[in-house]
C-alpha cells in the first residue's frame, strides 16, 4: 500500500463560507486542485445535507470540510463504494472517542439514535467513470446546544463531556479516511463491503420504516451495487428502495 498520505496533503482553512462543497466546486471550475486537498471552514452559513436538508453548526465549534479526490478508477455504476469508504472513515474517527457508532444508510453517522455526522458526496461523471468527487463532511464536535428543528443532533462534547482541538481532530480524521480510500484504490472490496454491513444501523434487525406512505416493519439485508437499500418485511417480501422512497422511524 502507498505510504504517502493522499487525504489532507494540502489543507486550506477559511473563516466563513456558505458551503464548503460549493466553494470547492467553484474553485475546480477555475483550476484543478491537488487530490486530497481539504477545504475546511470555521463557519458555514448554508451547509447542505441529504434530501436538500440544511446542516446546523455553531461557528468555530465543529468540523465542516470538503475533500477533493479524483477516483477515476471507479466506474460510475459503482460510485456507492466511495460512499462506503468515506462513511467508514468518519465512523471509525467517531468510534475512537465513543462506542455505539453506526452508519445510517446511506451515509449519516449516528451515536445510538442521534446523528453526529453527515456526508454529502457530489460526483462529476465523465463517460462511465467518476472524473472528480467533492466529499462534504460535517461532524458535530464541540457544540453544546442545537437550536434548529433537526430531530436528533448530538456532538462529541454531548456524549463525552469533553472539548476537542479541531485542528487535531481534522488531522486524525484525514489519516483515517486516507486509510479507507486506499483500501478502495487497492480494490479491497470484500473488506469494505463486510465492514460497511457490520457498521450499518438496523442491519439484520427489524425496525419501523415509512414506505409508500405506510409504516412497515422490516430488516435491512444489505445495499445493492447501485447503493439502493435492500430490506425484507416481516412478510418475507424483499424491497429495493432509494433515498427518496424510505424514511427511518425511530422509537
Amino acid at each position: 500500500m502507498d505510504k504517502e498520505q493522499i487525504i489532507g496533503r494540502y489543507n486550506t482553512q477559511i473563516e466563513s463560507v456558505d458551503s464548503t462543497n460549493k466553494y470547492v466546486s467553484e474553485a475546480l471550475q477555475k483550476q484543478e486542485l491537488s487530490e486530497g486537498t481539504i477545504v475546511w471552514a470555521l463557519n458555514q452559513t448554508q451547509g447542505k445535507g441529504q434530501k436538500g436538508n440544511s446542516w446546523e453548526s455553531e461557528s468555530g465549534k465543529n468540523l465542516l470540510l470538503s475533500i477533493v479526490i479524483y477516483p477515476d478508477f471507479i466506474k460510475a455504476a459503482s460510485q456507492f463504494m466511495l460512499n462506503k469508504v468515506i462513511s467508514l472513515g468518519v465512523a471509525e474517527f467517531i468510534q475512537s472517542y465513543k462506542d455505539d457508532v453506526k452508519i445510517k444508510w446511506p451515509n449519516d453517522i449516528y451515536v445510538g439514535d442521534k446523528k453526529i455526522a453527515g456526508i454529502l458526496i457530489e460526483n462529476r461523471i465523465l463517460g462511465d467513470v467518476i472524473q472528480s468527487s467533492i466529499v462534504g463532511i460535517g461532524i458535530n464536535i464541540n457544540q453544546k446546544e442545537f437550536k434548529s428543528d433537526a430531530p436528533n443532533p448530538v456532538s462529541l462534547y454531548n456524549v463525552t463531556n469533553k472539548e476537542y482541538d479541531l485542528k487535531e481532530c481534522l488531522k486524525f480524521l484525514a489519516t483515517i479516511i486516507d486509510k479507507w480510500y486506499k483500501y478502495l484504490i487497492n480494490e479491497e472490496f470484500e473488506l469494505i463491503d463486510t465492514s460497511y454491513l457490520t457498521k450499518l444501523k438496523n442491519y439484520n434487525n427489524f425496525s419501523n420504516y415509512l414506505y409508500e406512505e405506510k409504516v412497515i416493519e422490516a430488516k435491512i439485508l444489505g445495499v445493492s451495487e447501485y447503493g439502493k437499500l435492500i430490506i425484507e418485511t416481516i412478510y418475507a417480501s424483499t424491497i429495493e428502495c432509494d433515498l427518496k422512497e424510505i424514511t427511518f422511524l425511530f422509537d
